[in-house]
């Protein structure tokens, strides 16, 4: 982005040039003299170039951005990284010049540790710190106040102040530089007229922790990957510490709904996947789940609040990868559809779902196609990606209309960045804190006469540190004396630029950096995959919404910007879901049957649907095949025969056929469920109908044979009655009728058994 030169407005008088040259003349002539008398070291050059010994650690400075009748405070630590000790050391201040413009301010924090020849004087006297003695490795604490007045601060702007540190060595005796740390001193003593209109994004996102699971009880318990998220909830942790500073913060809340339904999933019982990933423990961050839901919504109450598209989803992944595979783009509209639903039901406010935010605002034609196409009006870019190209000598405002009633909100690449790095040290974030308020300031000066608004999009996932350091920044323009806070609906409002570019870069322009990490295409297809299956699973289910809606979700969440740079934990995530959703869907089968033996013309065929599911299941059709349809007919004269099925949860069902055989020998039969709309569902179930039929000679034969028996019985009992007549007459003139009672014959059959029929196994008649 093009930067003027200098600032507008901040040229001093020639009067005071002249006065200000003089003074430094004078100041500087008894250092001139000196230098004649006392010819500095050969080797004082390489000092003045940057040679360091010592580490100067610039910790804190207060007020980062002083007013008249201030105390400035700097502290810090200075460290002997030489193999020497320091003597007659010091540690002092100096204030350079004004720099005239943002990239002047970039320039200057490059080289932040180098001393150079043309350095300004220290401010000396009780403005320093001694040390008699700094030895090899050891660190010292140091801590200068100076009264504002006293720095020499003349018009508003920025200015570079010097944090150094000096002495001498055994082997150079003589007082050097050894070691200097530069920032920036925004000085505006007294509020502009036409401050910038500053809006930050305050971001409230994680990576995903949920699975696909649920518990078998009417709550559904949800089953946590891991118990990670707590931890982050709690005191100290990266989300309890976003909530806290940002309650206290003018900046607009940027909300990921899956964020907001997972902690939600936390207040009641959870469950947790052990180590083996087998079993389950119950989760143990109730109270802190509860407790940070609690402090969230105390803390957006009457604030803007902007709920992303459900789970974060990748926009430019879905643009470059995934937008051929059909259906991509409708699970975007579904993560949109249920943001607001989610957001309102758990922070009792409305939000706005009109903003779709890609990775670092990097956007091209098809991110910002893939972006819109759900609804939203207006796409998060940032000035790195969409670059002004119309030598603007002054930062636009963000709101650019890009066609189509789209607009880009191009948020400050510098801004924006300022806190990305490692914050943990006290002096890195000094550093950022001083770096982002003075670019901030040079944003308002660069033209008095203009007001714009700018916009700060943070990176997606602050450590806290770097929320720390954000918050410190912003607490240091509370004073609003060059600009005031602004939230973002507002701010994709505001009065375009009519000189700020509005054309989108082509796809070429599109940073490789983070093509490469992008969402594969196979992360698509196998979403895809896992939908079509669900779609086919959830319509035999008398309640499906207990499994659509944790499917749907997890579906969302396997698309999350989060999986950037973690292809293997996204492609074990999308494997964990649609393995899950196999095994659910495999509850509802066909019971294998053994072979069956029709020893008739007729016959039923059984065959058993089994329901292991909690809920029951309906609109299944049952589908028998005879493979010899003229050998063995189904349901009188067909080879296809269908049943509806319906079968409660934890129950079987036997299903019947008839069968007519036409000729003996066996016939493979094929059964198959069948979604009513004509899908196959589950796998298929083979088994052999032995057919046995009787002709009509052999049946004589058989009656014959049994009607020989059946006299042969007669005339044996006839037999058997008169000799046991006779015996009775002879026994009649005996003492006593001692004969006994003749016992029941013996059952010629054993027990029912219970045990499975074997092979030839017989249908029911």
């Amino acid at each position: 982005m093009a930067e003027a030169a200098d600032f507008q407005g901040m040229v001093p008088s020639p009067a005071r040039r002249w006065l200000r040259r003089t003074a430094g003349l004078l100041a500087g002539a008894p250092l001139v003299a000196g230098l004649v008398y006392l010819p500095a070291p050969a080797h004082a050059a390489e000092d003045a170039t940057g040679s360091r010994t010592v580490d100067v650690s610039l910790d804190a400075l207060t007020p980062g951005a002083p007013v008249e009748g201030d105390k400035v405070t700097v502290s810090g630590t200075v460290t002997n990284r030489g193999k020497e000790a320091v003597t007659d050391a010091h540690v002092g201040l100096s204030v350079g010049p004004r720099l005239s413009s943002r990239t002047a301010i970039d320039a200057a924090a490059e080289h932040s540790r180098d001393a150079d020849g043309s350095a300004p004087a220290e401010l000396g006297g009780k403005f320093t710190k001694k040390f008699a003695k700094l030895p090899a490795g050891i660190s010292e604490d140091f801590s200068i106040t100076v009264p504002v007045d006293k720095l020499d601060l003349d018009d508003q702007g920025v200015y570079q102040l010097g944090v150094s540190l000096s002495g001498q060595t055994p082997s150079r005796p003589y007082e050097q530089t050894l070691g200097i740390q530069k920032t920036f001193l925004p000085w505006q003593p007294d509020a502009t007229e036409k401050r910038t209109q500053l809006t930050y994004l305050w971001p409230l996102i994680s990576s995903t922790h949920l699975t696909a699971e649920t518990g078998s009880d009417e709550q559904q318990t949800p089953v946590f990957e891991n118990d990670n998220l707590g931890a982050e909830l709690a005191p100290g942790g990266r989300l309890n510490q976003l909530v806290s500073l940002g309650n206290e913060l003018p900046v607009t809340w940027v909300v990921d709904p899956d964020l907001l339904a997972t902690v939600n999933a936390m207040t009641e019982s959870y469950q947790v996947k052990s180590e083996d990933g087998e079993t389950t423990v119950a989760g143990k961050y109730q109270a802190v789940a509860n407790k940070w839901l609690s402090d969230l919504q105390k803390a957006v109450e009457g604030r803007k609040v902007v709920a992303l598209p459900f789970a974060d989803p990748d926009l430019a992944s879905l643009a470059h990868r995934g937008k051929d595979v059909p259906g991509s783009l409708s699970h975007l509209r579904r993560a949109t559809d249920v943001a607001a639903t989610a957001v309102k039901s758990i922070l009792h406010t409305e939000p706005s779902t009109d903003f779709a935010w890609p990775v670092n605002g990097a956007v091209d034609p098809s991110v910002v196609d893939v972006a819109t196409s759900a609804g939203a009006h207006n796409v998060i870019a940032r000035s790195d990606s969409l670059h002004e190209t119309g030598g603007l000598p002054y930062t636009p405002t963000a709101a650019r209309p890009i066609g189509g009633g789209t607009t880009a909100v191009v948020a400050d690449s510098r801004l924006s960045t300022a806190f990305e790095g490692d914050m943990s040290k006290a002096g890195d974030s000094t550093l950022a804190v001083q770096e982002f308020l003075a670019q901030t300031l040079a944003v308002t000066l660069q033209d008095e006469e203009k007001q714009r608004s700018i916009v700060v999009a943070p990176q997606r996932l602050p450590s806290v540190s770097q929320a720390q350091s954000m918050a410190s920044a912003l607490h240091s323009l509370d004073a609003q004396r060059w600009s005031q806070p602004l939230d973002l609906v507002a701010a994709a409002k505001a009065k375009p630029d009519a000189r700020a570019t509005t054309d989108v870069p082509g796809p070429a322009s599109y940073p490789r950096s983070l093509s490469k990490r992008e969402l594969p295409a196979k992360a698509f297809q196998d979403i895809r995959t896992t939908q079509s299956k669900l779609d086919n699973f959830k319509v035999i289910l008398t309640a499906p919404d207990r499994v659509v809606t944790p499917f749907g979700n997890a579906i969302n969440r396997a698309m999350s910007t989060s999986w950037r740079g973690s292809e293997r934990k996204a492609q074990k995530y999308r494997d964990g879901v649609q393995s899950y959703l196999v095994s659910l869907t495999d509850e509802v089968q066909l019971i294998q049957k053994s072979d069956a033996t029709l020893s008739g013309r007729s016959a039923t065929v059984p065959v058993t649907v089994q329901n292991q599911l909690v809920q029951g299941v309906e609109h299944l059709v049952l589908r028998l095949k005879s493979t010899k349809p003229t050998r063995l007919r189904l349901d009188g004269d067909q080879s296809v025969a269908e049943r509806p099925v319906k079968v409660a949860g934890g129950h079987s069902q036997s299903v019947k056929f008839t069968a007519t055989a036409n000729a003996n020998g066996p016939v493979p039969v094929i059964a198959q469920l069948y979604t009513e709309n004509g899908t196959p569902y589950g796998r298929e179930m083979e088994f052999t109908v032995d057919v046995n039929e009787f002709t009509p000679t052999v049946m004589l034969v058989i009656a014959g044979g049994v009607l020989l028996l059946v006299l042969a019985g007669i005339r044996m009992y006839s037999q058997r009655k008169r000799a046991a007549a006779r015996e009775a007459a002879e026994g009649s003139g005996g003492e006593g009728d001692d004969s006994e009672q003749a016992s029941d014959p013996t059952p010629d059959t054993g027990p029912e058994s219970g045990d499975p029929s074997g092979a030839g196994e017989k249908v029911d008649r």
